[in-house]
């Protein structure tokens, strides 16, 4: 695997982004703000709850230093900030009540990944390649499964989904979509890598058994033991998420053989696998 030391950054202090390019990236008649960044096959980043925080930066530059062209999407939250207790709660209200997000239905998609498909797209145009790879956390965590209803995508990882938030077990996903995601997978051999810990509060072991049953063997889970996440996070995930719960982005620990690296270093090498070819 490539060098995929990401340039020293400190993760108590807000990210200006400055070693991505800002884009402005219309789709479906809706613009939103999109940083790129690398070369290579694309890959898109979205990002966890309140935003794209230092974390989830740092786990960009470490797909682009693997060889990736990068595009993670501003979807909420104040970009490159240290979650705060109070924007993060502020942000998440803001998205709960959006209309682009189904944060409470259990069998519906949410709207956004409407244009997250167009962006699947449009990055393969840009990039070419086999395909595209996506990953979501959190509150888009299943987004990149959604994704999969786009030929272009061939990499899906799915990290702590979760949406509904009022139902361990739901789906944030339509029952004739994920149908038609299930149909792919096995026609084309592909596979969904999913990741959550054992004790996260906000996607139990009830959602990725959901997602079992209705994908079968495609759908490859990995659950990391509670003591493997860091804990030493931002105020955000000590006061409010209080939990273990993201895996490569706040509660991984930067050090070589720890669990949450092995888990990283996993989601890069199913990206090659799928879209170096």
């Amino acid at each position: 695997m490539p060098n995929i030391t990401p340039p020293n950054r400190n993760m108590n202090e807000d990210d200006s982004l400055d070693d991505f390019e800002h884009r402005h990236v219309t789709l479906n008649g809706m613009t939103k703000k999109v940083y790129v960044a690398g070369e290579g096959p694309a890959v898109i980043v979205m990002t966890e709850m309140p935003g794209i925080s230092p974390h989830v930066a740092r786990f960009s530059r470490w797909v682009r230093a693997a060889g990736f062209t990068v595009y993670m999407p501003s979807l909420f939250g104040r970009d490159g900030a240290v979650p705060t207790v109070e924007d993060g709660i502020a942000s998440f209200k803001r998205a709960c009540v959006s209309a682009e997000f189904r944060a409470f239905a259990t069998n519906e998609s949410s709207p956004v990944t409407q244009w997250l498909r167009a962006l699947a797209r449009f990055a393969h145009e840009e990039c070419g390649g086999p395909g595209v790879g996506a990953i979501g956390m959190c509150f888009t965590g299943n987004f990149a499964l959604t994704m999969m209803l786009e030929p272009a995508m061939l990499a899906p990882v799915v990290c702590q989904p979760s949406l509904p938030l009022d139902d361990p077990a739901g789906i944030n996903m339509a029952p004739d979509e994920l149908a038609h995601v299930r149909t792919r997978l096995e026609r084309d051999d592909l596979t969904v890598m999913a990741y959550r810990f054992e004790g996260d509060k906000h996607c139990r072991a009830q959602r990725f058994a959901a997602y079992r049953e209705a994908l079968g063997d495609r759908f490859v889970a990995r659950v990391l033991p509670d003591n493997a996440a860091n804990a030493n996070t931002p105020p955000f995930f000590e006061k409010v998420v209080a939990s273990p719960h993201s895996v490569v982005t706040a509660h991984l620990i930067d050090e070589a053989g720890q669990p949450t690296i092995a888990a990283r270093d996993e989601i890069l090498a199913f990206f090659a696998q799928r879209l170096k070819k």
